[in-house]
């Protein structure tokens, strides 16, 4: 019985490390798959550049991703991760009753996660990887919307009771805001605000708070 025991703890031991490996070297894929898009591009990146980046064999590649817009689709995770952890960051070390002010940090990291001029994100804006670009957008905006509606800029007040669809109110905000840069880059911080703040009534909250 006792023997019984060891060998199912050695045998769901060697599960937990087999586990841990995957993911390992899963993740040292998508590294490579992203170091290598941003420096060359989508279209001009192969597999095969993925796999001599990592120092792995193209089968082993096939073993964790089915092809290479699984891995892509792994990259693109990583840009939502980054946003939402800046976010978590921003989220932090902001001070509630400061709204104009965290609105300014909110922006400033939205056109930082997204717009950063590298190949990869310059190649997103191409009619070519429309659809990866779409799918993409809803990715992040879907994430987005659930960080804010559980991270809220102003403390709630008896005149701003929670919505009924403030998750589609901020999914909403986010891929309007993103259209808008992608096609105004240079629009200034100012009127991004004023359209959250209006679209939010955050001006009428905090007159409510005060």
């Amino acid at each position: 019985m006792q023997s019984t025991r060891k060998n199912r703890r050695a045998i769901a031991t060697r599960e937990v490390l087999r586990s841990n490996d995957t993911a390992k070297r899963s993740a040292e894929i998508v590294v490579a798959a992203r170091e290598l898009y941003e420096e060359k591009g989508l279209a001009h990146t192969s597999i095969q550049d993925i796999t001599n980046h990592v120092g792995v064999t193209r089968s082993l590649f096939y073993h964790y991703f089915q092809n290479k817009e699984e891995v892509t689709s792994a990259v693109l995770d990583q840009y939502i991760t980054d946003f939402i952890e800046a976010m978590q960051h921003w989220h932090e070390s902001r001070a509630t009753s400061e709204t104009d002010e965290s609105l300014h940090s909110m922006v400033k990291i939205m056109r930082m996660v997204l717009f950063e001029k590298n190949t990869f994100r310059m190649a997103l804006s191409t009619q070519e990887n429309a659809a990866l670009y779409l799918d993409f957008l809803n990715r992040f905006a879907a994430q987005g919307a659930e960080f804010m509606v559980s991270h809220p800029l102003v403390t709630p007040t008896k005149y701003s009771e929670p919505s009924d669809h403030l998750y589609e109110t901020f999914y909403v905000l986010i891929v309007g805001l993103v259209s808008y840069l992608r096609s105004h880059p240079d629009a200034d911080d100012e009127v991004l605000i004023d359209v959250v703040s209006k679209m939010l009534h955050l001006e009428e909250k905090a007159e409510a708070i005060a």
